[in-house]
């Protein structure tokens, strides 16, 4: 399997962090922030309207080194064509324990998988489903290496700490702690209690021990891998969604029902957020009115910082300018993920279905890649993203993205989509999991047309 490798060449510190206005402050939107056991004032979190921090992060593809006699294996350069060629290699139909349905009971339809996440090497991919086990693949070799189960607990929100023995994720019944998990001893290491309701959103940052949590309880909570305790406390006005930029030095905070989007510096999370985006899209009146709202069910950074990719349970996904904060795209084609099935009625208020994990970058960003309720596999193109100038405009039209290319392949829903680190492949999950790889064999009118021109005369 050929590798992709990503160095980070230069990384400036986090630092010039400009102050804004208080102009079009959300009077709503406060937030108590526990450090050190000391409470503040709930303060605005509208104050801080630009992004100015230092951070340039370069990545480069390098080809893969063969242990085995060191000889440099081919490289692999995501391009339009390379996606097309994705095909499934690998369809897990066991994936999930569906339970036996007796005569004369009502069916819900298969479970599903509701969350999957890579180690930091890609060499390993780790699922949750609705029959509260998970279970751990080997990307190269295809193959299935345990199943491990948490009937207890339950289990969602699966995420590898930076090593690829041990993991961390949310509970779904008993309580609503995290748990640090051993997947070599197949013994819990340390539990993380605190939050008052159901964890919902799980991130560990990329370059520490340290997480977050975003819960129903409607907190964001600080960890250490180290400490059972929370080091930071985040009170909002509903429950929040979160994600880490690349460099670890910032981290993004949405807040539904209010549709704002808060950029936080990592070092001074206690002050207000000195970034607040709204995310609001004109063209949902074109649909209805009044517009059905945007429910955000997953925030990623691309790895360069520059862009912020909102995946939402609707028929939309968003992305954002990172620094300024302008709506730049809106990508459509595909169908939303809050229903169970394609026959399913849509209630009146939009929710998040049972995974918030069905849109994500590729490594290099420069595609996005996401499921669809139809089964499809959708891959979005944005390599020439614009950024819009001057300050923000909510009544701005957003560009329009259609995926290049729908693909059919994976069996049932596609709930959760997920582009492998390190390795050329992607990774579909839903009711079975599936496995990706891009299709390298010639096509037949190539081959053909090269037998022609070899049997012609000279």
């Amino acid at each position: 399997m050929v590798l992709l490798t990503f160095h980070s060449l230069a990384l400036s510190s986090a630092s010039d962090i400009g102050q804004g206005n208080e102009e079009g402050q959300d009077e709503d939107l406060g937030r108590t922030v526990d450090r050190g056991g000391k409470k503040k004032a709930p303060v605005e979190v509208n104050k801080v309207l630009t992004r100015s921090r230092k951070l340039n992060i370069f990545m480069v593809m390098a080809p893969s080194i063969n242990a085995n006699n060191g000889s440099s294996q081919p490289q692999l350069t995501l391009s339009n064509g390379t996606m097309l060629k994705l095909k499934p290699s690998r369809i897990f139909k066991t994936a999930v324990e569906n339970p036996t349905v007796s005569p004369g009971r009502p069916s819900f339809g298969p479970r599903h998988i509701t969350g999957i996440c890579f180690d930091d090497r890609g060499d390993q991919l780790l699922t949750a489903a609705e029959d509260e086990t998970f279970r751990l693949y080997n990307c190269k070799s295809g193959k299935h290496l345990k199943t491990l189960q948490s009937k207890k607990y339950g289990i969602d929100l699966p995420r590898f700490t930076h090593k690829s023995t041990a993991i961390i994720h949310a509970s779904t019944k008993e309580d609503d702690g995290i748990r640090y998990h051993s997947l070599h001893d197949n013994k819990y290491l340390s539990y993380f209690k605190g939050h008052k309701g159901r964890v919902i959103s799980l991130e560990v940052s990329p370059v520490d021990d340290g997480f977050m949590s975003g819960s129903l309880d409607k907190t964001v909570r600080l960890w250490d891998l180290r400490a059972p305790n929370c080091r930071g406390l985040l009170t909002l006005p509903a429950p929040p969604v979160i994600a880490y930029d690349a460099s670890g030095l910032v981290f993004a905070v949405a807040v539904n029902h209010y549709s704002r989007i808060l950029l936080y510096d990592q070092a001074n999370y206690d002050k207000a957020p000195f970034l607040v985006i709204t995310l609001e899209d004109l063209t949902l009146t074109l649909i209805s009115y009044p517009p059905r709202p945007i429910y955000m069910t997953s925030l990623s950074f691309s790895s360069n910082g520059k862009y912020l990719l909102v995946g939402c349970s609707g028929d939309a996904h968003y992305i954002l300018d990172a620094f300024g904060g302008h709506l730049i795209a809106k990508l459509e084609g595909h169908v939303g993920l809050e229903r169970r099935s394609v026959a399913a009625a849509l209630t009146i208020q939009p929710d998040k279905g049972c995974s918030g994990e069905e849109v994500s970058w590729t490594p290099d960003s420069k595609f996005i890649v996401g499921g669809s309720l139809d089964g499809k596999v959708l891959v979005w193109d944005v390599q020439d993203l614009q950024v819009p100038q001057g300050p923000m405009n909510l009544k701005t039209t957003p560009r329009q993205i259609y995926p290049f290319i729908a693909h059919d392949g994976h069996p049932g829903i596609s709930r959760c989509v997920k582009f492998n680190p390190r390795h050329g492949m992607m990774a579909t999950a839903g009711a079975e999991l599936a496995f990706w790889l891009p299709d390298t064999a010639p096509e037949s009118e190539e081959v053909a047309r090269d037998l022609l021109k070899r049997k012609a005369p000279a």
